[in-house]
């Protein structure tokens, strides 16, 4: 009986994908030896396209007919003024001085080719094309990441165009051993996504694993780098993020190294990391900048502060409505007074105030930078002084609320403090219905799905669960760079040993 449906499904699925393609496309169909045959076959291919470029070419006395053909816009026009409109007048197409040049005779290709901002050369007599590397599209400089920012680090991100993305990561690793490998995803945008890796650390089946899931995915088009995360990663339903984005690409190499693949993706200034566990999002690449004691320390803070915005409210509510006695008789008399001018239970008091500060956080975020300020003047009187005195709140649930707020911005990775800021919410609503049992139910849970989750076959909850003792020495704390002579075990590396013990000691 399955076999029936899936064979149905196989045929409804044929034909949708027959039904996308435009009219008149004929992929494999040869060129014709004549010019005019091959530019009408171009007009067709692109009607209705207002910025197709086709330059009748009047070359050199003697030599036949030609016509360059591409899209403004998409191509770099000194390059073609000058490298190949210039020299073709007496130099033959393959001599022109532009950065590739090769021969394509199937229609589909030089469709794709022109497309990707090639410029496409006719010549009449000729059964085969002349394709040029000239693409020029519009791009922006390199700038200083917006999201992940360094006090040492470099202060290059990644921009959307991919080919650039991977010099900024090749100038880190000039070595042989980092290939590239390259794949193409949607029907209808084409996107180029390149897959980046050490051949002799990281691991092969990780690799095959993410091809395999790359290819498979079927879509019009891929736009940025999170949404082929949401297509290949293992675990869809959970809150937690289990690839890592950086715009960064210092991070990215160091990624490299420690045995992972890079993912990138064009026109998409983040890139992608695999596999992940939870710890990697709780690192900063600032860590192996400061000295290691340093480091340590605002490490063992960043696991503080996730405690924190987990459970400091949903403790909060379990204390005032449950549990009461444990609080010190002049601190419960002093919240007393101050909750006996607000009218509501504390989960919804909690609830509001924390909506409220989610609410601003984005409007300050979406908001233009200027406007973005002002949010954060008006956000702070509104949940300070004027909601206290209006009776909205008490001045203790403000207290809870900022210092929650504080603690989430200590997360270096924005996708897991997102996850760790939704989480509370259930947090809140089981200790309003069960007190500090709710709590313990809601973290066993939490623990239960963390150690469940997987990234690419490495276990999300590595080097904890399973216990990896050796990959602790850059996890809760950060030893001295010169300690840490292997790779992490959780990755997995076919190459263990990264350094050589340069201080004398033994290496291991």
């Amino acid at each position: 009986m399955f076999s029936i449906f899936n064979f149905l499904r196989k045929i409804r699925n044929s034909k949708s994908h027959k039904s996308n393609k435009p009219a008149g496309f004929q992929q494999n169909n040869p060129l014709s030896p004549k010019l005019s045959a091959n530019l009408h076959h171009i007009e067709h291919m692109f009607n209705l396209t207002p910025d197709l470029v086709i330059r009748h070419i009047h070359a050199r006395q003697g030599a036949a007919p030609a016509a360059l053909v591409y899209l403004d816009g998409l191509v770099n026009k000194d390059a073609i003024n000058n490298n190949i409109l210039r020299e073709l007048t007496h130099k033959d197409p393959e001599e022109v001085s532009v950065g590739s040049i090769h021969k394509e005779s199937e229609w589909g290709q030089i469709e794709d080719a022109i497309l990707q901002g090639n410029s496409v050369l006719f010549v009449d007599g000729q059964p085969d094309s002349t394709i040029y590397g000239t693409q020029g599209w519009p791009q922006r400089a390199v700038e200083d990441s917006h999201v992940e920012t360094s006090l040492r680090g470099a202060h290059q991100g990644f921009v959307e165009t991919g080919s650039q993305n991977i010099a900024m990561i090749r100038r880190y690793i000039p070595n042989r051993e980092l290939k590239i490998k390259e794949l193409t995803v949607g029907r209808r945008g084409r996107t180029k996504i390149s897959i980046m890796y050490l051949a002799d650390v990281a691991r092969p089946d990780v690799l095959e694993e993410l091809e395999t899931r790359i290819k498979r995915i079927d879509i019009d088009a891929i736009m940025n780098t999170g949404e082929l995360a949401e297509l290949i990663e293992d675990n869809p339903y959970s809150p937690f993020p289990q690839l890592i984005l950086t715009e960064r690409p210092d991070t990215a190499t160091s990624h490299i190294l420690q045995g992972r693949y890079i993912v990138v993706v064009d026109k998409s200034p983040t890139v992608m990391a695999a596999p992940a566990h939870f710890f990697t999002f709780l690192t900063s690449v600032d860590d192996h900048n400061y000295r290691w004691m340093i480091a340590s320390f605002i490490r063992t803070l960043r696991f503080i502060a996730v405690i924190i915005a987990l459970f400091l409210p949903a403790t909060y509510i379990t204390l005032i409505s449950f549990n009461y006695e444990v609080i010190p008789v002049q601190l419960i008399l002093s919240i007393a007074e101050t909750r006996s001018r607000v009218p509501f239970p504390p989960i919804l008091e909690a609830m509001l105030m924390e909506i409220t500060i989610e609410m601003m956080r984005e409007a300050g975020i979406r908001l233009p930078t200027p406007i973005g300020q002002t949010i954060g003047i008006v956000g702070g009187i509104v949940i300070g002084q004027a909601a206290v005195q209006a009776g909205i709140v008490s001045n203790i649930m403000v207290v809870v609320v900022a210092t929650t707020a504080i603690a989430s911005f200590l997360m270096p990775n924005y996708d897991m403090g997102a996850a760790i800021r939704l989480l509370r919410f259930p947090m809140m609503i089981l200790a309003s219905m069960f007190g500090i049992i709710g709590i313990v139910i809601g973290a066993i849970a939490l623990v239960a799905h963390l150690v469940s989750l997987e990234s690419f076959g490495i276990p999300y909850g590595s080097p904890l669960a399973p216990w990896r003792f050796a990959d602790m020495k850059d996890m809760f704390i950060r030893v001295p760079i010169w300690a840490m002579i292997k790779r992490p075990k959780s990755t997995g590396p076919m190459q263990p040993i990264r350094q050589r013990n340069h201080r004398g000691g033994e290496d291991s």
